[in-house]
């Protein structure tokens, strides 16, 4: 507009008042408004609160993706909860959040004409095992299934698109704290579930009046695994900012050192309110792994581990650890190879066991029917009727053995690109470990126990369950800026 002229375009044929003002961003809010408030004095009271929250969360989740992501996190391991207690409800709260948090990154992407997808080493592997685990979809016998499957990882790698971005932003004490939040809210669910409850699931009763804890997972074994992705970031986090507090001694890291101690030690505790066998040997695994990268001279840190190993195992022998422990880990030797259960004694003793080999069985045969490309990404339960073992009729949704379940899934093909994908998440934060500081170097030790712990539990379980998947993206991201952290980084 020059300079002493009227400018009338807003009045003019060309571009209505009218419409200029239904399409702006307050129109639309106060129609929200008005429609939400409505519904508030019209509903009954707990769903008005419920409403009202809702639309708070959600609202903020597009806002500041970084809070959605968070939410999903925290929530989208409250599915299987819902799902059985409360049907008349949506339970996938955690694909809503995601939703609403992408919604707004795009968004907000589009108003500053200007969307950045960071160029991240990690989604070369991640593309390739999602392709090939497309393409074993082709003989397939569910495409729906398997293309829910392949979601999970599309969703992981956009997850970590907008969370590297959002830490970019400043974001990243944010999700480093949604993340605990997530285990913490977990891990009081599981004391309360495990000491206090009065009445739980006869399966799970354990020592006499105790329940085994399962949070909302509403099974022990992804609740124990969950936590064991997220306590050993407490932990790394604790030791680094101890570090730092011995240098420096202010009260602020102190504090800080002594809350991630124990947050840590609460999730912990709750992993072993589980009485999950493969989520004890995972936290076991990443507190071994973490000890051999807690010094700068690995010959040190190897040192430590193997004096960990040693101790534990003295104790074990000496009968030194308690009862309701030993007794499980001695168990666990039945869960090292495939082996012939047709026809074995089934007792209440040895169900879970036998029910586990007996799938690690029926995905053997898939294997050997299929041997490149499997029966096709998260199909195991679709071709699971042709490949059963006599007594054991339902496919429980995956063969509980992830190695097992993607070569039987598909095929040599695809269980080679997984183990590149994860050797590359392994190899990098390894590195990240010998190459950070301070709190960088803090993500770095705690990841490398989580992805230890994930790739010892995931022997005798499969986690990609319940929306977990959302944790990994979140760990990754960290993953990747621990690996690059800006110079400009305020520690947490």
């Amino acid at each position: 507009m020059k300079a002493g002229r009227q400018d009338y375009s807003m009045l003019s044929p060309r571009r209505p008042l009218t419409l200029s003002l239904l399409h702006s961003p307050a129109s639309w809010l106060a129609s929200a408004a008005f429609v939400l408030s409505i519904l508030i004095i019209r509903l009954p009271l707990e769903y008005s609160l419920g409403l009202l929250v809702g639309t708070g969360l959600l609202a903020a989740s597009a806002w500041e993706p970084a809070i959605g992501l968070s939410l999903a996190i925290s929530l989208g391991p409250a599915k299987a909860y819902l799902a059985a207690a409360r049907p008349d409800l949506p339970a996938d709260w955690g694909q809503i959040f995601f939703a609403f948090a992408a919604a707004g990154w795009l968004a907000r992407g589009a108003l500053n004409r200007k969307i950045i997808i960071p160029y991240v080493g990690l989604f070369l592997p991640l593309g390739l095992y999602i392709g090939v685990g497309l393409f074993s979809l082709l003989p397939a016998l569910s495409i729906e299934e398997g293309l829910k499957e392949a979601l999970k990882w599309i969703e992981i790698a956009v997850g970590m698109v907008i969370l590297i971005t959002e830490m970019e932003r400043g974001r990243v004490r944010w999700i480093i704290g949604g993340i605990l939040v997530a285990g913490l809210i977990q891990a009081a669910i599981g004391v309360w579930q495990f000491e206090f409850r009065e009445k739980g699931p006869e399966a799970f009763r354990i020592l006499g009046t105790h329940y085994r804890a399962y949070g909302t997972f509403e099974q022990p074994n992804p609740y124990g695994g969950f936590l064991g992705l997220i306590w050993p970031l407490a932990a790394g986090l604790a030791i680094e900012s101890m570090k730092e507090a011995g240098r420096r001694k202010p009260a602020s890291l102190l504090l800080a050192s002594s809350s991630f101690l124990l947050a840590s030690s609460f999730m912990l505790a709750s992993l072993y309110f589980s009485f999950s066998r493969g989520a004890w040997l995972g936290a076991a695994a990443a507190g071994l792994a973490m000890a051999v990268a807690l010094p700068r001279r690995w010959p040190v840190g190897v040192g430590l581990a193997l004096a960990a190993f040693g101790t534990g195992f003295a104790l074990l022998r000496a009968g030194l650890i308690p009862a309701s422990i030993a007794n499980r880990l001695a168990e666990a030797a039945d869960f090292v190879a495939v082996t012939d259960v047709r026809g074995a004694n089934i007792n209440d003793l040895n169900f879970a066991i036998v029910e586990r080999l007996a799938h690690w069985q029926a995905a053997q045969a898939m294997a050997q029917a299929n041997p490149w490309l499997g029966v096709g990404l998260g199909n195991y339960a679709a071709a699971y009727p042709q490949f059963r073992l006599f007594n054991w009729e339902n496919a429980l949704g995956h063969a509980h053995m992830i190695y097992l379940n993607v070569l039987a899934e598909t095929g040599v093909l695809g269980l080679m690109t997984y183990v590149i994908l994860w050797g590359s998440i392994i190899a990098l934060t390894i590195r990240a470990t010998s190459r950070t500081t301070g709190t960088a170097r803090g993500l770095a030790l705690g990841l490398l126990g989580a992805w230890t712990h994930l790739s010892l539990h995931q022997i005798v379980d499969n986690l990609y369950v319940n929306n977990i998947h959302f944790l990994i993206a979140g760990l990754l991201a960290l993953l990747t800026y621990a690996s690059r952290p800006p110079k400009d980084t305020a520690r947490v």
